[in-house]
């Protein structure tokens, strides 16, 4: 089955070369032209992969990234005009997947593309061949159906707080480095650094713990990295 992207721009010739080129690689590919068309084909259809644009009419890409995460952990690519650092950790911290700067090379998308479906398609076969359920204190876990629940309140997260929670957990009390997560989670080809992983540690614990600053689940180790305490002391 044809993987479906959705491609928001407002520049109708980035739309026009990126729909070409992706549809010449068999994707099945639809376009939003504003942020607010956008969020209304997200919520209407699945799709594996968005391309969004930072500048857009109606609702600029930040804002829909913040509403798309409200309900939905598809992943998001954010395309940005910019070389500005501050706009890639934005859209890291708001819950996006990765990014493109402008201009780009189609190729260079498409192979962005194909590691995160790679990845997501990893992440589900390893689904089968672990414990499908994981509960510690008032946290559960589905993993079949990557479903998390907090004090039997669904939590939503991104593709990538999900990844991380799950190596994590399934491995209950082994310390990771920023490094080793970066790899793992992202792919060794990743361009950005471990600050990618601190802003997803970050927001997942506001989503997990009762008290982000006095984590419970997802532990520092001090000079190491990170770990998941598997039981309340």
């Amino acid at each position: 089955m044809a993987a479906k992207v959705l491609v928001v721009d407002d520049e109708r010739m980035i739309v026009k070369g990126l729909r070409y080129s992706l549809q010449q690689d068999g994707y099945e590919v639809d376009c939003a032209y504003d942020g607010e068309e956008a969020i209304g084909k997200i919520r209407e259809k699945k799709y594996d992969i968005v391309l969004l644009d930072v500048m857009l009419p109606k609702l600029s890409g930040f804002e829909v990234l913040q509403q798309v995460r409200e309900f939905s952990e598809v992943p998001i690519i954010m395309l940005t005009a910019r070389g500005d650092d501050m706009d890639k950790i934005l859209g890291l911290d708001f819950g996006a997947d990765d990014y493109v700067t402008k201009p780009f090379n189609p190729l260079e998308v498409k192979g962005r593309i194909k590691a995160i479906i790679r990845r997501t398609s990893r992440t589900r076969q390893a689904d089968e061949m672990v414990e499908n359920v994981i509960d510690v204190g008032d946290l559960h876990m589905d993993l079949d159906n990557r479903r998390v629940t907090l004090a039997d309140k669904e939590i939503n997260l991104t593709s990538k707080e999900f990844e991380l929670l799950e190596l994590l957990a399934t491995h209950a009390g082994k310390v990771y480095s920023r490094t080793m997560l970066l790899q793992m989670v992202w792919g060794k080809d990743y361009p950005g650094d471990v600050r990618t992983v601190d802003v997803h540690i970050r927001r997942l614990r506001e989503k997990i713990e009762h008290n982000a600053s006095e984590p419970r689940y997802v532990q520092t180790k001090w000079g190491v990295g990170y770990y998941f305490r598997s039981h309340e002391k």
